[in-house]
């Protein structure tokens, strides 16, 4: 029998090996490794994907968040609006440029920042929110937007997970001040290390993340400030170039996939499918259920029915398993368990099932026979 992985990105290589392999000679012959015209052209090309202006590549999507906020003057003193269910590098970003992260809970039916909460965490130190389109569902930023434009607040997109995820219309990353975008391996726009990219309508935004990038050089060898060395090579630039003309194509995969997830596992006893936003595209960079039991351990349950679709050849990941609140690096913001029992409670439930656009029928009608029998057993 064999093994489901929750990812695989070697069915991807083996459709692209050709023209992969083709780029990346290119790129090596060419003796130029480091920005040059292949950067430029991908840049180009994202922001008129995303819809932006301008768009800026870098190292890595941890990067594109901090660049962000540097560019913003975001630093001591600053608070920033974000939430608690997400990667670490968010928060993490948001210390490492000096501010404070202040969390808000979820809305457990989407698993993103719930905004009836945000103007409530709204301070006179607040400059900024930083929404996370959470496994490819994009936050309602209609609504965020006027909250932020109301209190003169900043807002940069956390895309990591979404990229081709669209609110009413517009691609997340071009409806906030600032989009931020990983590149990593297994994101819907993956590349064959790490990546990352920034994407802006504000040209005063863009040139200072162009300067903070390259050691705060505006021209060579002229520091102005303190900056990072952050940039995106040509190899990762020309693997994203071949990718970005199948993106739609995959995220429309993906798509298919998990409506069938949902039409075959809506129904099943102890099972919430995740809920889609009306006027949102989401991407499905994560299928993630959520295992209901009533008893507080329901994270036991849930490690138990991963344990037993692992024992049948399948396999799940679980985002995230402590929210941020809790993670011993933020103890100094003394969020106390308990204070936002929404993201407390989804993150002993929330299991992630293989997602990817090569996923075959066979391979997800396995997926759900083994969950059921999970279920019933």
């Amino acid at each position: 029998m064999t093994h489901i992985p929750p990812f695989d990105l070697t069915q991807q290589y083996k459709m692209l090996q050709t023209e992969a392999s083709t780029a990346v000679l290119d790129v090596l012959a060419s003796g130029q490794y480091i920005n040059g015209p292949l950067v430029k052209e991908f840049e180009r090309q994202f922001a008129d994907y995303i819809g932006t202006l301008d768009c800026i590549a870098c190292n890595s999507g941890t990067d594109a968040l901090y660049l962000s906020l540097r560019s913003l003057n975001i630093g001591a003193g600053d608070e920033v609006i974000t939430t608690p269910f997400t990667f670490i590098a968010t928060a993490e970003m948001i210390s490492a440029a000096g501010a404070k992260s202040v969390f808000v809970d979820i809305d457990p039916q989407t698993f993103n920042l719930d905004l009836n909460q945000v103007e409530a965490a709204i301070t006179d130190r607040t400059k900024a929110i930083m929404p996370v389109h959470l496994f490819g569902q994009p936050v309602e930023m209609t609504r965020l937007m006027a909250i932020a434009q109301s209190h003169r607040l900043f807002v940069i997109e956390d895309c990591a997970q979404s990229t081709g995820a669209e609110w009413q219309g517009a691609k997340v990353g071009s409806i906030g001040h600032i989009g931020c975008f990983s590149f990593y391996p297994t994101k819907n726009l993956g590349a064959c290390g790490d990546g990352g990219a920034i994407t802006t309508n504000d040209e005063a935004i863009a040139q200072r993340i162009r300067t903070l990038r390259d050691h705060g050089q505006r021209q060579r060898y002229i520091s102005e400030e303190v900056g990072v060395n952050s940039r995106l090579d040509a190899v990762q630039a020309a693997i994203l170039l071949l990718k970005l003309r199948y993106l739609d194509e995959w995220n429309a995969r993906r798509q298919a996939i998990a409506n069938r997830y949902t039409e075959l596992l809506h129904s099943l006893p102890g099972i919430i499918t995740p809920q889609t936003l009306p006027g949102g595209q989401h991407v499905w960079n994560q299928y993630t259920i959520r295992l209901s039991q009533p008893a507080a351990s329901s994270h036991l349950y849930r490690d138990q029915v991963r344990q037993q679709l692992q024992q049948q050849g399948i396999g799940s990941m679980i985002y995230y398993p402590v929210p941020l609140h809790l993670q011993p690096v933020f103890a100094r913001l003394n969020d106390q368990s308990g204070k936002f029992p929404a993201v407390e409670q989804v993150a002993q439930e929330v299991l992630s099932l293989p997602m990817f656009p090569e996923l075959s029928t066979e391979q997800q009608d396995r997926v759900i026979y083994a969950l059921k029998d999970c279920l019933v057993s």
